[in-house]
């Protein structure tokens, strides 16, 4: 704890595992702050992060037990669950029922879920989003090292001469690690960064070098990297001699010569060869645009390859890193919440780590063959051999591939229970029962971030309404489907330590994750606990792996793998001409239930979108900012058309966040195929075939509410503004009456005045409703996108303006900032260019010393380099 206001806790976003400081107000909400004490950020934090505050509030939270659409006693509800999942076992098998949880749970809830599914009903049927984002990595570990090790730390990034970024936009997905880099890169200008990613991103503008690579061309990269490794003598064959096996195998795979199907000119190549070959201290960097591929266990295994033959693992400023989409992916792996492992590391499959589970948990027995990960998972409840699932804490109606099949599957479900926070998700309108939960900020236990530290998430408000923590929810499910005394638990304390004891026995089976120093820990001294990383066990506090050996393995050695470039699944033809690949943007998170909550994080990007090349664009008939229907034989997507060289011609990029409850045609998991790496089960959610299109929208609108905004138009997307709530639209048959569609659109009786400018040979109106003086709601409408002050508009409801509003400007002393930059202080771009022309600001520091922008969690800072570039080139053309 700090002081007596303050209490310390962890961001509930990414796999960074930021601590934060937060003061409750009395009210209900929270102050936050970073924590200048944890070592993960140091008191650093991103726009996400900062903004925790302002997601809280009891408007639209799930506040009560549901069944059937009706509010229900938990005694109901819990009796409900217990005795469906009880009848569906005894008629059909463990087999039949499955549970799919989340990253976003805390290892305690995970813990539980996982005992009561694996030890007690006897199924391997529970996986989790986790095995859309990174299992290829815990595949990939564990065919080299033996178990799911991460090797090194984030110190590593500071002590690195190198640092090769594969398929991670750190500054917009990972920002604090991206401050970390920039700022050792900064103080140390010899650092040099490499990013590799088929599109430009933010990232890219921190990099020495960036290559381009194709889509799925990462195993035919770093099988070239180790062939030039061996032809410099880069490798150290005495540590390979004695740590390695499978070197061989691997370089002579490796020679075979997979460049063509890399995709970067001669010369960029070459240059990262001849800087990864030259440069002891390396660390690797990896994230989803690796794991999230049909090959991406061998994408992951084509790196660690690499750094195992040079023996730059384990030791300071090198190694790979895996970093995490979530905040708890870690956690969830080290209790086994997937469905191919046993917690603690353990192995699903070995005769004795079943033994050694079972008899600590003295449950009946555990299955012995991994149960349905995640895509396999909802395709058994779409034909009927799932008959009853519980959904904790995600929504895979939209985040999952093939998300129309997978909303289906749940709707047609004969038993679907949901735990959640949120009322209303695609997945929730889905349920027979939902159970309300815990949030963060609410909520008690732990969290392991990307480089092994645990973390405690600290409760400082109270539960709302009737919501429940996750593991006491499962804990009285499996108290009354009759395995009383196993789940008799009353406090997050006590499941930790007896996850911690259950990681001593593993420990004592040859298994890396050990926390058994922590198996007496009292409630006082787990309330209290710092962050710390793991192992903590006698003799052994935090620090890196494979330094001097000693894998996991039978022999103690790692393992190379023999890898050979295998191209994504989707194939490119030419009613299929398009490589879409997907990813963030910088300010929302996953389906931004969260996120969503927070107005000034909609204010850079509030719909969305599709990069795309112009020359494509130019091809295929596609303005910019018109809408593009993007369709395959999966689904449809329709998304405003934003022109850009970041993509390469016949790629195009769009972002995940988007819900039937944003924007219903933004639905992104609808395109993509439910392809799976064979050996993770991991998805490839990166590289679908697609078409495109132009949507024919015969009008498009822009509109701003302090109240109800419900669009009926075939195309919308819908986002809170700092007064209220604002929304594109577009359609492809126009209304016959513009204020009639307009009072609908914002549930306002006839009494409301309407004040109207119309031209309409021009296809143009606007109409502004007034009470009292004050603004209500406007609409603009045109037959091309429509062109106005967005940012301006959409803070004006509920001020006092009138008919002036229908000029869609600032006007007279009316200040308009302009589209948000920087999130994190609410800095608009005219405000930005307009200190860089009145106060000759021409670094991104000294925007930072005169408006804050860029000042906090740097992912801005891209963006404000290419506003000083933009002003040096009108100044020189002056």
């Amino acid at each position: 704890m700090t002081q007596a206001s303050e209490t310390r806790s962890t961001c509930a976003y990414c796999g960074v595992g930021c601590g934060v400081l937060l003061r409750p107000d009395g009210q209900g909400g929270l102050s936050v702050r970073g924590d200048p004490d944890h070592p993960a950020n140091l008191g650093r934090l991103c726009s996400k992060g900062a903004a925790l505050g302002e997601t809280l509030g009891l408007d639209g939270r799930l506040l009560a037990p549901r069944v059937a659409g009706r509010d229900a006693g938990w005694d109901t509800a819990l009796q409900l669950v217990a005795d469906r999942f009880r009848a569906t076992i005894a008629e059909h098998g463990p087999e039949s029922v499955a549970f799919y949880v989340s990253g976003q749970m805390l290892t305690e809830d995970y813990y539980v879920a996982n005992k009561l599914m694996k030890g007690f009903i006897g199924s391997a049927n529970i996986d989790t989003n986790s095995r859309l984002c990174m299992s290829s990595s815990v595949a990939g570990h564990k065919r080299a090292f033996g178990t799911d090790t991460v090797p090194g730390t984030y110190e590593d990034l500071e002590a690195a001469d190198l640092v090769v970024l594969v398929g991670s936009n750190l500054a917009w997905c990972h920002p604090v690690l991206y401050q970390r880099l920039a700022a050792a890169k900064a103080a140390r200008p010899g650092l040099r960064v490499v990013t590799v990613d088929p599109r430009r991103t933010a990232t890219s503008d921190l990099a020495d070098l960036h290559l381009g690579i194709a889509p799925g061309g990462d195993v035919a990269l770093f099988n070239v990297l180790l062939a030039r490794l061996d032809a410099d003598g880069a490798t150290d064959r005495p540590w390979v001699d004695r740590h390695v096996a499978g070197y061989d195998a691997a370089l002579a795979e490796a020679l075979r010569g997979d460049a063509g199907e890399i995709g970067v000119p001669a010369g960029d190549l070459e240059a990262f060869l001849a800087m990864w070959s030259g440069t002891e201290k390396v660390v690797t960097v990896y994230s989803q645009g690796v794991n999230q591929s049909a090959a991406g266990s061998d994408k992951v295994n084509a790196i660690l390859n690499c750094h195992l033959a040079t023996g730059r693992i384990g030791r300071p400023g090198m190694g790979p890193l895996s970093v995490t989409g979530q905040p708890n992916a870690m956690g969830g792996r080290e209790v086994g919440g997937m469905a191919n492992m046993l917690a603690s590391h353990l192995d699903l499959e070995n005769p004795a780590h079943r033994a050694t589970v079972r008899g600590f948990w003295n449950s009946g027995p555990i299955p012995e063959a991994p149960g349905l990960k995640a895509v396999e998972m909802f395709r058994a409840l779409g034909d009927g051999r799932i008959k009853a699932i519980w959904i904790i804490g995600t929504n895979p109606a939209v985040s999952m591939p093939e998300a129309d099949a997978v909303r289906a599957a749940i709707a047609g479900g004969a038993f679907v229970v949901v735990s959640d926070i949120v009322e209303t998700t695609d997945t929730t309108r889905l349920a027979q029962v939902l159970l309300p939960a815990t949030g963060w900020g609410e909520k008690d236990g732990t969290v392991t971030n990307s480089d092994r530290m645990i973390s405690r998430q600290r409760g400082v408000l109270p539960a709302p309404g009737q919501a429940r923590p996750d593991w006491a929810i499962l804990a009285e499910v499996g108290r009354r489907m009759g395995f009383g005394a196993a789940f008799d638990y009353v406090s997050p304390a006590e499941i930790f330590r007896e996850h911690a004891a259950l990681s001593g026995l593993a420990a004592r089976l040859g298994r890396d994750f050990d926390i058994s120093g922590l198996t007496r820990i009292d409630d006082a001294a787990y309330d209290a606990m710092p962050p710390r990383r793991w192992p903590i066990a006698p003799g052994q506090d935090g620090g890196r792996f494979f330094a001097h050996g000693g894998f996991y393995t039978a022999d103690r050695k790692a393992r190379m793998l023999p890898l050979r470039h295998r191209a994504p699944v989707a194939r490119i033809t030419p009613d299929m001409p398009f490589r879409l690949n997907t990813g963030r943007v910088r300010d929302q998170w996953h389906t931004m239930t969260r996120t969503g909550r927070a107005a000034r994080l909609s204010g850079h990007i509030a719909e969305p979108f599709l990069e795309i090349h112009p020359a494509d664009a130019d091809a295929l008939g596609i303005a910019p900012a018109t809408l593009v229907e993007v369709h395959n034989t999966h689904g449809r997507a329709v998304l405003r058309a934003l022109l850009t060289d970041r993509v390469r011609r016949g790629e195009v990029f769009a972002p995940i966040h988007w819900t039937g409850e944003t924007a219903p045609s933004g639905r992104i998991g609808a395109l993509l195929p439910g392809a799976v790496d064979p050996v993770s089960g991991q998805p490839e959610l990166k590289a679908a075939a697609v078409a495109l299109r132009p949507f024919a929208a015969r009008w498009y609108g822009f509109a701003v509410s302090s109240g109800a905004l419900a669009p009926a138009a075939e195309y919308w997307a819908r986002a809170r503004s700092g007064t209220g709530l604002r929304a594109e639209l577009a359609g492809r048959a126009e209304p016959a009456d513009w204020l009639a569609e307009a009072r609908a659109l914002f549930g306002l009786s006839a009494d409301i005045e309407a004040v109207s400018m119309a031209a309409p040979a021009k296809g143009l109106t606007r109409l502004a409703f007034v009470d009292r003086g004050r603004l209500v709601a406007a609409l603009f409408i045109a037959p091309e996108p429509v062109a106005l002050s967005r940012s301006f508009l959409a803070a004006l409801p509920g001020s006092a303006v009138g008919a002036e509003v229908l000029a869609g400007r600032a006007g007279g002393s009316r200040i308009d900032p302009g589209p948000i930059v920087c999130a994190c202080f609410d800095v608009g771009v005219n405000t930005i260019l307009a200190a860089i022309e009145s106060e000759a600001l021409m670094t991104v520091d000294s925007i930072g010393e005169a408006l804050q922008a860029g000042s906090n969690c740097g992912s801005c800072r891209p963006e404000l380099k290419r506003l000083i570039a933009g002003a040096r080139l009108r100044e020189a053309a002056e």
